[in-house]
């Protein structure tokens, strides 16, 4: 076989419910040339087998058998034999929509100077049982260029891991999935960025994301909430060092105590607070370990200080950035949402 345009790369691990559908999503696309580099990282069900038989059935899918070492080794091992230009990224429990490929491929090679193609997804789950997921999947559906993706990056993960494809020079520059104590896909996208690496979307829909109750990032700990804000506060600092012209001071809009709790992670890293700022007047006026509460009226001007969103409770950050804008700070220059 020629080497393809693209290899999509399928980690797999007990999915045997759910991988033929991923396949079949797959093999169905068009436009472009590819092969899909699947991963049995050591299933337990018939997830081997039903990849050993999309094999024999069409000389486009590849499947390494390893061991069960977990999501992250299986990713890589998929990408170190990946022959593609572009490495696209799938999940076994998730399904293409037609054109996925073809769309990202054409990004990339229409842009060259975008390393990482993203596209709109389909939220696949239920929408009330999980209407925070819901409302994230709505949230990342917003972001699609590179200013809007990079400027979002540490509020949440601005681009779903399974609808990825990169260009094999990003990969080799910048290196693959890391193993640690926090969502391997966010630390590797930070890591990108903060190397200078572009990311757009395909402004379609063309991958459902769907939303089982076993899905690893519901159940691991290294996907849980604080591993997030975790990996987020080491790569935030070094934003802010870098574009925070009063660096290493800025203030916290938000003095709740999970607000506190998760803007304290910047303090390990060398960043000050000159003062916390809240709507709230039980919290205005009091002093958090010497740190003053000010109401957010009393913000200077723009230019005279950096803000750090880190209100989450749903549309406050909305409210806060129009707060900001309404007095002429600016998205990136002035402030920066964390939460």
């Amino acid at each position: 076989m020629a080497v393809p345009t693209v290899s999509v790369t399928l980690p797999c691990h007990d999915c045997a419910a759910t991988v033929g559908r991923a396949l079949e999503s797959l093999l169905a696309q068009e436009g472009t040339d590819f092969e899909v580099v699947a991963v049995d990282d050591g299933s337990a069900d018939g997830t081997g087998a039903i990849l050993d038989g999309f094999a024999r059935r069409d000389g486009r899918v590849r499947v390494l058998h390893r061991e069960h070492r977990g999501v992250v080794h299986a990713a890589n091992a998929a990408i170190e034999a990946a022959r593609g230009r572009y490495l696209a990224r799938m999940d076994a429990d998730d399904e293409c929509l037609p054109g996925r490929l073809a769309a990202q491929a054409g990004l990339l090679d229409n842009h060259p100077d975008i390393g990482l193609a993203g596209c709109r997804v389909r939220f696949g789950g239920d929408r009330r049982r999980s209407a925070g997921y819901a409302r994230y999947v709505d949230w990342t559906n917003t972001l699609l260029t590179p200013e809007a993706i990079d400027l979002n990056r540490f509020v949440e993960f601005p681009v779903p891991n399974p609808s990825i494809m990169f260009r094999r020079e990003c990969l080799e520059a910048h290196g693959p999935y890391r193993h640690g104590d926090f969502p391997e896909d966010y630390e590797l996208l930070l890591r990108w960025l903060e190397a200078g690496v572009r990311m757009a979307k395909v402004d379609e829909t063309l991958l459902v994301w769907n939303d089982p109750p076993d899905r690893l990032s519901r159940n691991h700990p290294r996907y849980d909430v604080e591993a997030f804000y975790r990996v987020k506060a080491a790569y935030l600092a070094r934003w802010l060092q870098r574009n925070n012209p009063h660096h290493p001071d800025v203030r916290i809009l938000g003095a709740g105590r999970t607000s506190r709790k998760r803007a304290e992670r910047l303090l390990e890293h060398g960043v000050r607070f000159a003062a916390y700022h809240d709507v709230d007047p039980r919290k205005v006026g009091n002093t958090v370990h010497g740190v003053p509460v000010l109401d957010r009226s009393v913000l200077p001007a723009p230019g005279e200080t950096f803000c750090v969103s880190y209100v989450a409770s749903r549309g406050a950050r909305e409210e806060i950035v129009e707060f900001l804008e309404a007095r002429g700070y600016v998205l990136g220059r002035d402030f920066i949402a964390a939460a």
